[in-house]
């Protein structure tokens, strides 16, 4: 009888594979990371820019009334919350499937600087909120050299 030397690693990578077959094969029976179940959290995506005087906030929110929004801003952050409500749907055809999220949602962003908080504009429109921050006077960045002692 030959004596064979035992790969550890031969037997994860086999291990591996057959996990990722598993849960490939339940993803593709079953599509449930399409649906939403209880705990499902929806956020809007958010883009970000900044320029030498403002920083301007584009917020991804689909299928929303500007009366269902609540925006907070402070110096440092920016709160976005509201409800997006489920319609009614008739008895004659319900829903067969619904990859919509419904229920409120709550997203706070740190701001990278301070911003003067009464001064922010917004607009809405078709499902994009932008909200133009002015920076604060004091918080313009200014670039510093910093001297580092010599050797």
């Amino acid at each position: 009888m030959a004596l064979v030397k035992w790969q550890p690693f031969r037997e994860l990578g086999t291990l591996r594979r057959q996990m990722d077959r598993l849960f490939d094969d339940l993803l593709q029976e079953h599509d449930w990371m399409s649906w939403p179940g209880d705990g499902a959290t929806w956020m809007p995506a958010i883009e970000m820019e900044e320029t030498e005087q403002h920083l301007i906030l584009k917020a991804q929110i689909p299928g929303m009334k500007p009366e269902d929004l609540d925006v907070q801003v402070s110096r440092e952050a920016l709160s976005i919350a509201g409800e997006h409500r489920q319609e009614v749907c008739s008895e004659e055809g319900g829903v067969v499937r619904s990859e919509f999220h419904y229920g409120k949602f709550h997203r706070t962003v740190p701001l990278p600087v301070a911003i003067q908080q009464d001064q922010v504009t917004a607009e809405f429109k078709d499902g994009i909120l932008q909200l133009t921050m002015p920076k604060a006077t004091d918080a313009t960045r200014n670039v510093v050299r910093v001297e580092l002692p010599k050797s």
